[in-house]
Parts: structure tokens; sequence; C-alpha cells
């Protein structure tokens, strides 16, 4: 049983993808990949390729391929919180319970700089946040 291939192949790169145009129809079966586009995620940039004129059909999978993925790398930063939040508990308990004091000697300065960063970076956004949260009067 085989399956037929997608009509658009999206290459991933920083940052976005190349865009392909899949083919099968041609005498020998084989597949071919044409080059249609490249994309940019963070301005939302879609460029033809060469001298490619991008169809509504193209502009279209693309676009929808472009939410998709947006969705897929948010999706990803918020597992990475979860899973830093799991490792900094694991490293805790490292901390306390395995490490030797070569090793705290080595990890200790690196890490009370980088926690210091991101409490510092926390503390400003939630003072911004408390800043722009609307006020009412008590009373």
């Amino acid at each position: 049983m085989s399956m037929a291939p997608p009509d658009y192949y999206f290459r991933l790169r920083d940052n976005g993808a190349l865009v392909f145009r899949v083919d099968t129809e041609n005498r020998q079966r084989r597949i071919e990949m044409t080059q249609i586009a490249a994309v940019n995620i963070r301005n939302g940039e879609i460029k033809p390729h060469g001298d490619h004129d991008l169809s509504e059909q193209d502009q279209a999978r693309i676009r929808d391929w472009m939410t998709e993925r947006s969705a897929v790398l948010a999706a990803r930063e918020l597992e990475s919180v979860r899973l830093c939040i799991e490792q900094m508990n694991a490293l805790t308990h490292w901390a306390q319970a395995r490490a030797s004091d070569a090793e705290l000697e080595q990890f200790t300065e690196p890490l009370l700089l980088a926690m210091h960063d991101l409490r510092s970076t926390l503390v400003r956004k939630t003072a911004a946040r408390i800043d722009a949260a609307p006020r009412t009067m008590p009373g």
C-alpha cells in the first residue's frame, strides 16, 4: 500500500522554512521537489523563489503551515518552561544531596547569576503587569 506524497514540503530552518512543491506526475513516477518560496515565521514574510509566481492555493497552504508551525513553536516554548522548572527542582536536589564540593565550586557562580537574571526579569515583568492593571477605587 503506497501513500501519496503531500503537495508541499516545508524544509525547516531558523525562523521559517523553504517551501517546495512536490510532484510525482511525471513519466518515471519519481518525486520531484521544486522550491517555490522562502517563509519567515517571525515577520510573516513569504518570498517567492526566483521567478516563481505563487498561486492562491500556494499562498493559502503556506499561510496554513505558518499558523500550524507558530502553534507548535508556542507549545514547545511553554513545555520548555515546564521542563526548566523540573530541571531546577532536580538541580536543587543534586546540589543538596549529591554534589561534591568541587562541583558546587564549579557551578555555584554561573547558577546564581542565571537565577538572579531570571528573578530580576520576573520581578520587573510582574511589576509592569501590576502597574498596567486597571485600578478600582475603594468604597
